[in-house]
């Protein structure tokens, strides 16, 4: 794509970056009245049967994920016109989550601006080797890759360590407003859980809200993941990334199912709010439906999205993810040059 048409296409999605205040606050009212009527009834449930408890919790947790997109956009400050607003709701939603609103912000902005850049990896993204990487590496450190990209580690026990412990941290060097909002998103959790336990008991508050969690935290998890880790994705070094083909060739186009499309805020059109973050994500569709070159974007489905799983490595010979199993014959033999046979690309699902 020539510098002209890249310059055109940022132009055209830039027209749907205005936030729409009656488009957001009626997001707020479809998405946080269901949750807290879901977790209601989940608490009214327990008199009847624990096994009906559960699954009502569990639905609520997949409301949380549209409530966190509602905070995602609101650090993007897409989602009001009002910069206040958004920080206020994003302080709200991110109690709501366990996200503190400015330390993410500032890594998710990092993540923008240095996705799929080889160079810059290791802020708000999922770790990625390059093959010669991991030849290269140490015992220790493949094994502590391989632990990181198990996915009973990565969304089995990644929504504990994210939660629990990531999220309640400042970083080392974080500036006072930062740090206060961390402070703040976590005594106001505090003070939230208290009250909940205090009013219904410790016991219903963790049958209800672990599901919840566990939930929201595992499916947010495999939507991050799963929008970068597609077969084909797109990664170069510094000296030859370029940002729109990041946000195009690097992010995928996640098609679900529109009920899947609307609890998950269409974080699906990846591809659209990675070439221009300001566009809210009610307005997300509209703008690739109005955009034929991202509606050329690697489509992926539920289905089609599941091979994910396997891909653990990128091979930047190929320009694709690969399996530990493909890169075996590159460990018995590190002398061979860390080149993996040409592949063909696949032909994704359109």
């Amino acid at each position: 794509m020539s510098m002209q048409k890249q310059k055109e296409l940022k132009k055209n999605v830039a027209s749907f970056a205005k936030p729409d205040t009656i488009a957001g606050v009626r997001q707020l009212i479809n998405t946080l009245l269901p949750f807290f009527l879901l977790w209601f009834l989940a608490y009214q449930s327990l008199a009847v049967s624990l096994w009906l408890a559960i699954p009502i919790a569990m639905i609520a947790g997949v409301f949380v994920i549209r409530i966190f997109i509602i905070f995602h956009d609101c650090t993007h400050q897409s989602f009001f016109k009002n910069k206040k607003a958004n920080r206020v709701i994003g302080t709200i939603t991110g109690i709501l989550t366990l996200f503190p609103f400015e330390k993410w912000k500032r890594d998710h902005s990092i993540h923008h601006a240095t996705s799929s850049n080889l160079d810059k990896r290791g802020t708000g993204d999922v770790w990625v080797m390059t093959v010669d990487e991991y030849v290269a590496a140490t015992f220790w450190g493949r094994l502590a890759y391989r632990l990181y990209r198990n996915p009973i580690v990565m969304f089995g026990l990644g929504p504990i360590y994210l939660f629990l412990i990531s999220n309640r941290f400042n970083r080392k060097g974080a500036k006072r407003k930062e740090r206060l909002n961390t402070y703040v998103t976590n005594a106001s959790v505090a003070i939230l859980y208290s009250l909940l336990i205090w009013a219904i008991g410790w016991q219903a508050f963790l049958i209800i809200q672990v599901p919840i969690l566990y939930v929201s935290g595992t499916l947010g998890i495999w939507l991050f993941y799963v929008q970068h880790q597609f077969e084909d994705s797109y990664f170069e070094e510094e000296d030859q990334w370029d940002f729109v083909k990041a946000a195009v060739d690097g992010s995928s186009y996640y098609k679900l199912p529109k009920i899947l499309q609307w609890v998950s805020g269409s974080i699906g059109f990846h591809h659209v709010h990675h070439l221009s973050p300001r566009v809210p994500n009610y307005k997300l569709e509209e703008a690739h439906d109005a955009t034929p070159p991202l509606q050329k974007a690697t489509t992926i489905t539920l289905l089609s999205s599941l091979k994910s799983i396997r891909f653990r490595l990128y091979d930047t010979n190929n320009k694709t993810f690969i399996s530990f199993k493909e890169v075996k014959p590159l460990l018995r033999n590190p002398k061979s040059g860390n080149t993996l046979p040409n592949k063909q690309p696949s032909l994704q699902e359109k």
